[in-house]
């Protein structure tokens, strides 16, 4: 199921409320609306997953855009890629009273989080950096390879590990952990804007991943972060080129500067891009 395909984004808030859980189906969550860009389609992740995570950071940078790279989000496995439009899920610190309250079973958060989850989605959970505390392990994950989810990132820690891999999805973390999770903190809030890595993501970003790390690409600027990746690299297989045959030091060539660009223009015939 594809919930960003939709032109609306579904924000669901946990708050106890008598007439909510006498009405609501979904008991103690009570369910708001928030617009949001038109979603990312399939074939802008496919570009996205084939463009290297430094380089949109490049993209990002020249647009005046923080980073987006999620600090800590590290590869469970090297060797994949990962596009997709972020499900987001916040964790909160252990409190008795809030144990005791929160929805149960299949209705907590975490779960209502995974349902959304398709191929063309990566779950994002903020875990407040609490690097080895468990937001899950293979229990509860195996449901995300069912679903064919498109990766999983978290500023926390996960569990079974080994298992994770075989799972065969892109797995993002701080940390590998035996911890349990539920005496630290709790899942708590679906789909609406969070932190992860000291990132903001909103439900419906671009979130990519690959060797490196992971990469937040407002769903906003996406179209044209991807155009200014693809011209960088035009521009840096130019300069590495011309380093091979000069043999001297990148600083004449690289950050770009004006040689760089009269370079440019005499290898392709067009003019600067950036």
């Amino acid at each position: 199921m594809l919930i960003t395909q939709l032109a609306l984004i579904w924000v669901l808030n946990y708050e106890k409320n008598s007439y909510i859980e006498r009405h609501n189906p979904f008991k103690y969550w009570e369910i708001t609306k928030m617009t949001t860009a038109t979603p990312i389609s399939d074939e802008t992740l496919t570009k996205l997953r084939n463009i290297p995570t430094q380089t949109l950071i490049d993209g990002l940078w020249v647009k005046g855009w923080p980073s987006g790279y999620i600090e800590g989000a590290l590869p469970l496995k090297s060797g994949q890629s990962m596009a997709g439009r972020a499900v987001t899920l916040r964790f909160v610190p252990h409190r008795p009273d809030l144990a005791e309250d929160k929805p149960k079973r299949d209705q907590s958060a975490e779960y209502v989080a995974i349902e959304l989850c398709g191929p063309g989605e990566v779950l994002v959970i903020d875990a407040m950096g609490w690097k080895y505390s468990s937001i899950g392990g293979d229990i509860k994950f195996m449901r995300l390879m069912q679903l064919k989810v498109g990766g999983l990132v978290t500023d926390g820690g996960v569990r079974d590990s080994v298992v994770l891999k075989d799972y065969g999805f892109p797995v993002y973390s701080a940390s590998t952990t035996a911890k349990q999770g539920p005496a630290d903190f709790w899942p708590w809030q679906v789909n609406d804007a969070i932190q992860c890595g000291g990132v903001l993501v909103r439900p419906g970003d671009a979130i990519v991943g690959d060797d490196d790390g992971v990469v937040v690409v407002p769903s906003s600027e996406v179209d044209e972060v991807i155009r200014i990746a693809h011209e960088r690299e035009e521009v840096e297989e130019v300069i590495k080129a011309q380093l091979e045959v000069e043999n001297c030091s990148p600083g004449k060539y690289y950050p770009f500067n004006e040689d760089t660009w009269k370079l440019y223009e005499e290898k392709t015939g067009r003019k600067r891009v950036q």
